[in-house]
């Protein structure tokens, strides 16, 4: 009997079990992707003088799917997925607050940076991602050292 059998179909979840690594390794590079489009279009929105920014709704989307492919990873593989989980909600708290911060700048006139936090935090959630779903191609050197 699996643990979550009631709460979610884990039958139809079989399926996705051999890609959702690399579902969720592609999920972080459009992530990465977005952010970088958010900054350039957020710097544009400060530049024209906007005193209030407004979220990039496809950086946002990318954020909240990351989160939940992270919560089907944890259905699937139970340590490697709240690893990953507690990665992605690590990413949107951070993703929140340098948002805030950055509006923040904009309405005070001050310099207007990159989401370091938030850059740091991609990076990691880059690292495991990476780790979890190209594993296969490491796991011969991983086996000689381990």
């Amino acid at each position: 009997m699996q643990p979550l059998q009631f709460a979610v179909p884990v039958s139809a979840l079989d399926a996705l079990e051999p890609y959702i690594a690399h579902i969720v390794l592609a999920l972080v590079l459009v992530n990465v992707f977005t952010r970088i489009r958010a900054y350039a279009v957020h710097e544009q929105q400060v530049e024209d003088g906007a005193d209030d920014l407004s979220r990039y709704l496809p950086h946002a989307l990318s954020t909240i799917a990351l989160v939940l492919a992270s919560f089907v990873f944890l259905i699937v593989e139970p340590h490697g997925g709240m690893v990953m989980s507690v990665l992605a909600i690590g990413l949107l708290l951070t993703d929140f607050f340098e948002f805030e911060s950055r509006q923040v700048e904009a309405r005070n006139d001050l310099a207007f940076e990159r989401p370091k936090g938030a850059i740091a935090a991609s990076a990691l959630m880059l690292l495991y991602a990476g780790y979890q779903s190209l594993f296969v191609f490491i796991q011969p050197l991983w086996e000689l050292v381990v």
